[in-house]
């Protein structure tokens, strides 16, 4: 009989290390954006992932730390837009100063305020299922409410700590 491997217990877990091993899978990139007491929020997340077809549910997760969230998550609907691989630009703009992230975007707003952005891949008009506290994360579940329009041009990825395209060096 052979003996199982064992793994090392010296692995260090400090949050570097995590992080560069979690960045070894790809993932894609969203767009999670409404409108707020009429001003524009949002921000881009790499953790997207259905969750159900029945109800229609996808997630994605938020650090704890998120000045964004606390105020996101007061929208009746948000709006949740599957970036396509030319969406680097707006991906780092998302995630960069709040005052400028929707600079110079096509942007849909639903009456209920979801917001997208109108050349991505895939839109949907979301609103808050049920947040579950995970860690130094809160994974946010979203039900589906409309599906607004599907491309078939290829996804923008977080790959190794950088955007990439699917066929192309990082973004």
């Amino acid at each position: 009989m052979t003996a199982a491997p064992v793994f090392p217990t010296n692995q260090d877990l400090d949050p570097a290390g995590l992080r560069k091993a979690f960045g070894i899978f790809p993932t894609g990139v969203v767009a999670v954006a409404a409108e707020v007491d009429g001003e524009l929020t949002g921000l881009a997340a790499s953790s997207f992932t259905s969750v159900s077809l029945d109800p229609p549910l996808v997630s994605f997760s938020i650090a704890n730390t998120s000045k964004t969230w606390p105020l996101l998550r007061r929208a009746q609907h948000v709006g949740v837009t599957i970036l396509a691989d030319h969406h680097g630009p707006v991906a780092r703009r998302l995630a960069g100063p709040v005052e400028s992230r929707f600079d110079g975007l096509s942007l849909t707003r639903t009456e209920l305020g979801a917001v997208t952005i109108v050349d991505g891949l895939a839109q949907f008009d979301t609103s808050i299922y049920r947040e579950v506290e995970a860690g130094d994360h809160t994974i946010v579940l979203l039900r589906l409410h409309t599906v607004e329009h599907i491309d078939t041009s290829s996804p923008l990825v977080f790959h190794r700590s950088s955007f990439r395209s699917l066929r192309h060096p990082p973004a």
